[in-house]
């Protein structure tokens, strides 16, 4: 017969198995899960993309109107005429089904890669998104790149020296730049850099006929059109990355690591950018991740005021036209790539700081 020896304890052996010790499995709120850290990850990651390919597919078809009546009144006679025509286009569009039959198309279109042609140019959405699709990335990839290197850079000199002349002045003058609305801005930087001074050029993304300059020539023609669109995405997002930073420089100055620096004798510089900026730049990876989503709806409007030919012009036509597939197409690419993104940034800090695992 077993015999309680009070909690904390192993429980006697048996006298049918005697030197033999029952094992118990944990219980309570200390008991640990054998379940892997990553499946419940993966879990969320998978129901949140079945809601936005869902809601991809319901958003378009709650405006008001469809595509096909659309198509009547463009040009002088119309591309569909009749009944008949436009009862052929929405059989060939699978727009004639019911809303169940139409979802289940559709993801089964989107389950084999297929993101269906677009109504108006009947193209497929593949080739409208992949003409644009580079141009756009300049401008995001640029972006997020220049924003953070300046964020990070100007927000350790701002901590390091906080309430200083430096950090008084970049908190000031970066602060009033983020509540300056960004079309204003674009607007602005057009008319006067563009049009007045002729410094840079002011839409488009390359010269015509610039097919025939050669690399270094044309690299430099891309760059000059890029340059306005991308100063204006860059002057939004570089606040984020210094404000992080800086609050994380300002966490280190009292850390036990820097006042043992100091009385070893090590170099200034040395603790500023060796320890304290490496320990404060964690949190940055995670803003830089949040701030995709805001710098690609700020370049669809960016993109719009410089005319520059990215996915901002054909979302706006395709929207204005009702074209779903285009509209499905472009928003389930964008979507999935800022969750995506963010899952794997989740990965990445958890790798870079082993503390988040506990």
């Amino acid at each position: 017969m077993a015999v309680d020896t009070g909690p904390g304890t192993s429980p006697a052996p048996t006298d049918g198995d005697p030197g033999e010790v029952e094992p118990t499995p944990p219980t309570g709120p200390g008991r640990r899960s054998k379940r892997p850290r990553w499946a419940g990850a993966l879990a969320w990651y998978l129901v949140t993309v079945f809601a936005l390919v869902t809601l991809n597919f319901l958003l378009p078809r709650a405006m008001p109107g469809n595509p096909i009546e659309g198509l009547i009144g463009q040009g002088p006679n119309g591309l569909v005429s009749g009944e008949q025509g436009m009862a052929k286009l929405k059989a060939y569009y699978h727009l004639n089904g019911s809303l169940p039959s139409q979802y289940g198309h559709y993801l089964d279109r989107l389950a084999h890669g297929d993101l269906g042609r677009s109504i108006v140019s009947n193209k497929p959405v593949t080739h409208e998104i992949a003409r644009r699709l580079g141009w756009t990335l300049l401008l995001v990839g640029g972006a997020l790149v220049l924003s953070t290197a300046l964020g990070v850079i100007a927000g350790v000199h701002s901590g390091w020296r906080r309430e200083g002349r430096v950090d008084r002045a970049l908190m000031t003058g970066l602060l009033a730049l983020r509540e300056f609305p960004p079309f204003l801005l674009a607007s602005l930087l057009l008319f006067s850099i563009g049009v007045k001074l002729h410094w840079l050029p002011y839409f488009g993304a390359e010269t015509p006929f610039s097919s025939s300059f050669g690399p270094v020539q044309r690299v430099t023609d891309i760059a000059r059109h890029a340059l306005l669109p991308l100063l204006v995405l860059t002057v939004g997002l570089t606040v984020g990355s210094y404000l992080q930073m800086r609050a994380g420089m300002v966490n280190e100055l009292g850390s036990d690591y820097l006042l043992l620096g100091r009385a070893k004798g090590l170099r200034e510089h040395r603790l500023k950018y060796r320890y304290a900026a490496r320990n404060a730049l964690l949190p940055v990876v995670t803003i830089t991740a949040l701030q995709l989503g805001t710098v690609i709806g700020g370049d669809v409007l960016i993109e719009r005021v410089f005319s520059y030919p990215g996915l901002g012009g054909l979302i706006f036509s395709s929207i204005n036209d009702r074209d779903y597939p285009a509209i499905q197409g472009i928003f389930v690419i964008t979507s999935l790539t800022i969750v995506t993104v963010n899952a794997l940034t989740d990965v990445l800090y958890r790798r870079l700081d082993p503390r988040t695992t506990a």
